[in-house]
């Protein structure tokens, strides 16, 4: 793959990461094709150049251009790039799989664990796709879609065992506002990606119950701790969770109020219900929802406590109170920071 050019990609999925993706490769030169599952959807990206389901007020490039059909989207791309929720990308993807390209670098935006499986994103994306694990590419990192959107300045990590793929996918993305790093591993990027969607809930919930930045940063580094502890187990690099896919994603995501998960977490900590949470995240996918459960069945299957995931997984699948919660991890057995 050394020396590869991707200049026509596809993109499946119109929301608003995956439709930010698509500008951010338009932007830096590439003919992009985006699969949106309603066609007014894909009508309206392609002939007015707007998205306003997802990023109203946003303008997005002429080169690029959408589809229903996913056949059509998918003709001569170099690269494919899935863009659908965690928990649904395998039935997407099986439907789609006669259909990609040969050769065509596959990337995954989705950060999760998947349900019942336990794999990673781009583990899911070798088993449909019945291609190498080593060559799905990743995408992570601070990656807040509508500041991206803006052109604000942002950086990101491009993980793939097969160096050359992600060098591939950054000359293809490499902007004047988003700056792609490359990184071979791929394992700590997923977990990081995941594991911050689920701390960011935790955030929200603080928030909600009126506490301030003291618990806040202390929720975000304990967070990190049993994150990195998860990688640790499963072969992880640890200086990946110091980088960008790491402490950057979990800070941007745990902070911002752009945060559906961080969103999600609030609403419920100020008393309101999963489905008026729901409601207020403009009925898009808060991943960390689905994902303390999964999360906390892969950490509990490799003997990795990870206190703060199981909290949420008791708050969002079994209903406990938010507060009672928060005081059963400030009563936990005192340790050292570091066992």
């Amino acid at each position: 793959m050394t020396g590869i050019t991707v200049q026509s990609v596809t993109v499946l999925g119109a929301g608003s990461w995956g439709t930010t993706f698509a500008k951010v490769l338009a932007d830096a030169g590439r003919d992009v094709t985006m699969w949106a599952r309603r066609a007014e959807v894909a009508a309206e990206i392609r002939d007015e150049h707007t998205n306003s389901g997802y990023l109203p007020g946003v303008t997005l490039p002429g080169r690029l251009t959408a589809t229903a059909d996913p056949e059509e989207a998918l003709s001569g791309a170099d690269a494919v790039v899935l863009a659908v929720p965690s928990q649904s990308l395998r039935a997407n993807l099986t439907g789609w799989r006669g259909l990609l390209p040969r050769d065509a670098i596959l990337v995954s935006l989705a950060k999760g664990v998947e349900l019942g499986t336990l794999k990673r994103m781009s583990e899911v994306i070798s088993e449909i796709a019945e291609v190498p694990a080593n060559e799905v590419v990743v995408v992570s990192g601070p990656n807040l879609a509508r500041e991206i959107a803006q052109q604000q300045p942002a950086g990101a990590v491009l993980a793939c065992a097969d160096h050359d793929r992600a060098v591939a996918i950054q000359q293809a993305s490499f902007n004047g506002y988003f700056r792609p790093y490359t990184n071979t591993d791929v394992v700590g990027c997923e977990l990081g990606g995941a594991c911050k969607n689920v701390i960011a809930l935790s955030c929200g919930m603080a928030a909600g119950l009126g506490f301030g930045a003291n618990t806040m940063a202390t929720l975000i580094t304990r967070g990190l701790a049993e994150t990195a502890r998860l990688g640790a187990k499963l072969g992880a690099d640890p200086l990946t969770f110091a980088g960008l896919a790491g402490v950057g994603d979990l800070v941007a995501t745990c902070a911002s109020p752009l945060s559906r998960n961080r969103t999600f977490g609030e609403r419920i900590g100020r008393g309101e219900t999963p489905q008026q949470a729901q409601a207020a995240v403009g009925g898009q996918v808060a991943e960390g929802v689905m994902s303390c459960q999964s999360i906390r069945e892969l950490a509990r299957g490799v003997g990795v406590d990870m206190p703060i995931t199981d909290a949420m997984f008791r708050v969002c699948h079994e209903g406990m109170d938010p507060a009672r919660v928060g005081a059963e991890l400030l009563g936990r057995q005192q340790k050292h920071e570091w066992s």
